[in-house]
């Protein structure tokens, strides 16, 4: 144990030589200039407005909304417990096998 702590502490120092003395990073301070956009805040006349509308050559009309009840199909949903009973029942009225092989 003592061991691979000394081995850590040599590498640790080693690291911390390498990069104070090995110039491979400066230590330079590196000054980021933001770029700088000068139309951005200027004023500009407005465009002309543009319609967002599609223009369509047919016309469509309607008289109103039409209630889901009004055309909607009713449905019955069967509970899954009767369904599981009608697939049993229809298993017992299968056909059972008349032979039975046994392999030895």
């Amino acid at each position: 144990m003592k061991t691979t702590l000394i081995l850590f502490c040599l590498l640790c120092t080693a690291t911390a030589f390498g990069q104070a003395f090995g110039g491979a990073l400066s230590t330079e301070p590196i000054i980021i200039q933001p770029v700088t956009h000068p139309q951005h805040a200027s004023q500009l006349p407005m465009l002309q407005e543009q319609s967002l509308y599609y223009v369509s050559t047919s016309v469509i009309t309607a008289h109103g909304e039409r209630p889901l009840w009004e055309f909607a199909t009713q449905t019955r949903e069967v509970p899954l417990g009767d369904l599981a009973r009608l697939f049993r029942e229809g298993h017992e009225d299968k056909r059972k096998a008349n032979k039975v092989w046994e392999n030895q």
